[in-house]
């Protein structure tokens, strides 16, 4: 199975593909994905900008020995054939008015080699299914098409990238439970001021042998130290859609991390990485990279080298993993997307009802269906 690094870049960082903070361009950010710096693996996904971040990924890699670096690919929303539906972005692949079961792998093929020819590699060394609907997580045609694909070298190993919000959780372990044998890895969203729901998944992960890849680990900017309460955001920023306060809430309960953090010798940003890394199915982890707007903003390249300067050695005990959660408990903080107990009318694209087979594969991970409401 392919190995990645314990920290990696995305693409969606710089402000270019995803709208967190300011937009770098494309100069700066090629050469804050390039790997080297004590950084050596990156994540892109076909359809931010609908392939320019591929192609800038691979302006980045030109001329880097391939054997020094781990890229990490992502397909799934179809943007060659599908039309963009507002704020909710591209269809899936798997979307009946795009195509039948009988398509998938044809898809999924061509999104792949477009996927790897922007980038300017011969191969993944993962390649992620990214955001898929209810079809994505259960289909049996899905995933032995893209195992056909890891079977062929053009991946090393294969995995689930749920999103974009947060949740998922009784289709991932289901997910796991089913097609275990074929997955080696997931991404998902956890951090120490955000462990539910993410946390309520890591046990199937670890039962079924998977490796986890954590993103928004900074938690919307909050531990790089430079978001505030009045730190301006763009119209689109998409940190908009927070609850009113959450800057506010959130720094408050960082500063209450702050002594742990300052007894390991770690920055906040570094203890919510190493937070992560104590979940032991957690074996990489992705920080969105983040340039701030106004004149207290820290440059965007100081925070990469933060964040290369992770330490390797894990110096969190159990206890301070423990208080940390204690802190950050958001359990019922917002209304999570999948599967869900508060579901009703007709299925979306990223969200549906529960089933009995959901809900038992739940019950045999110590998950209640009540656990995943909202609490108003």
């Amino acid at each position: 199975m392919a190995e990645l690094g314990t920290i990696a870049l995305g693409t969606w960082s710089g402000g270019a593909f995803m709208r967190f903070g300011e937009d770098i361009g494309s100069e700066r950010l090629e050469a804050l994905v390039r790997p080297g710096g004590g950084i050596d693996t990156v994540i892109t996904a076909d359809v931010y900008g609908q392939g320019a971040a591929d192609e800038l990924l691979g302006r980045a890699l030109a001329g880097v020995p391939r054997d020094s670096y781990r890229i990490v690919g992502a397909v799934g929303h179809d943007f060659y054939e599908g039309e963009r539906r507002g704020a909710k972005g591209f269809p899936r692949f798997t979307d009946p008015s795009l195509r039948d079961e009988g398509g998938y792998a044809a898809y999924l093929r061509m999104a792949t080699e477009r996927s790897l020819e922007r980038c300017g590699v011969d191969r993944f060394d993962v390649l992620l299914l990214h955001n898929p609907d209810r079809r994505g997580y259960e289909s049996e045609t899905v995933w032995k098409a893209l195992a056909e694909l890891r079977d062929e070298g053009l991946a090393d190993a294969i995995g689930v990238a749920p999103g974009p919000a947060n949740g998922f959780t009784l289709d991932l372990i289901r997910c796991y439970e089913r097609f275990g044998d074929l997955i080696d890895w997931a991404m998902i969203i956890l951090n120490p001021l955000e462990p539910w729901p993410g946390e309520l998944s890591l046990d199937a992960a670890q039962a079924a042998g998977v490796k986890v890849i954590t993103r928004v680990v900074d938690y919307g900017g909050l531990f790089w130290g430079d978001l505030k309460p009045d730190t301006p955001l763009h119209e689109h920023d998409h940190r908009r859609f927070r609850p009113e306060g959450w800057i506010a809430a959130g720094l408050e309960r960082i500063e209450r991390m702050r002594p742990i953090a300052a007894s390991r010798d770690l920055t906040p940003l570094q203890l919510a990485c190493q937070w992560n890394l104590s979940h032991p199915a957690v074996r990489c982890v992705v920080p969105t990279l983040i340039q701030e707007a106004g004149p207290d903003a820290r440059p965007i390249e100081d925070k990469r080298r933060e964040l290369a300067g992770l330490p390797p050695d894990q110096r969190l005990e159990p206890h301070d993993v423990d208080s940390i959660r204690a802190i950050g408990d958001n359990t019922g903080c917002m209304a999570l997307k999948g599967a869900s107990p508060e579901h009703e009318g007709p299925e979306a694209p990223d969200r549906w009802g529960l089933s009995d087979d959901l809900v038992e594969a739940g019950e045999r991970f110590g998950v209640d269906p009540a656990q995943l409401r909202q609490v108003a």
